[in-house]
């Protein structure tokens, strides 16, 4: 059953101020630099890269961003559950419901790169129940299933 949690989707201005909430509330610092790196990623709809993004702050601010500078920020997003990783594009998404924790499931396009996230609690009970099993202890699950999207289909 997906949703088996309810959490309330952030968009725009709302969604900055909400990942900013949870990062503080976790005991981080909301610097500029996250804020403007936070922003930068909120405004895609598609999975983005640190490159992308490093490229796109220095296009306005007018001096270069060092990608890696992009990563560590990015990394941090994924640990406090800001933004979720595409393993297989190594891009990422804004959460949209910062604070709320799910494992990661996604359809990837292959053809237009769209990542749709999907929260499925029975899913990700039955990932991890199966790497129990294993006697082995999950941190992150991430799922990905490659194929087309309906539009490129």
């Amino acid at each position: 059953m997906a949703h088996d949690h309810s959490h309330h989707e952030h968009s725009g201005e709302t969604l900055v101020e909400a990942a900013r909430n949870a990062l503080t509330a976790s005991g981080e610092q909301w610097t500029g630099m996250r804020e403007t790196v936070f922003s930068e990623l909120s405004k895609h709809d598609r999975p983005v890269s640190a490159y992308d993004i490093a490229d796109n702050l220095s296009a306005a601010r007018g001096k270069r961003v060092a990608p890696n500078s992009v990563y560590r920020i990015l990394d941090l997003f994924v640990t406090n559950n800001l933004a979720l990783r595409v393993e297989s594009s190594n891009a990422y998404l804004a959460n949209t419901h910062p604070g709320c924790e799910h494992d990661c499931i996604f359809l990837v396009c292959d053809e237009c790169g769209d990542a749709t996230h999907i929260d499925d609690e029975e899913v990700s009970r039955t990932v991890r129940s199966l790497a129990a099993a294993k006697n082995f202890k999950p941190e992150r699950p991430v799922l990905e299933i490659r194929g087309l999207c309906q539009a490129c289909a």
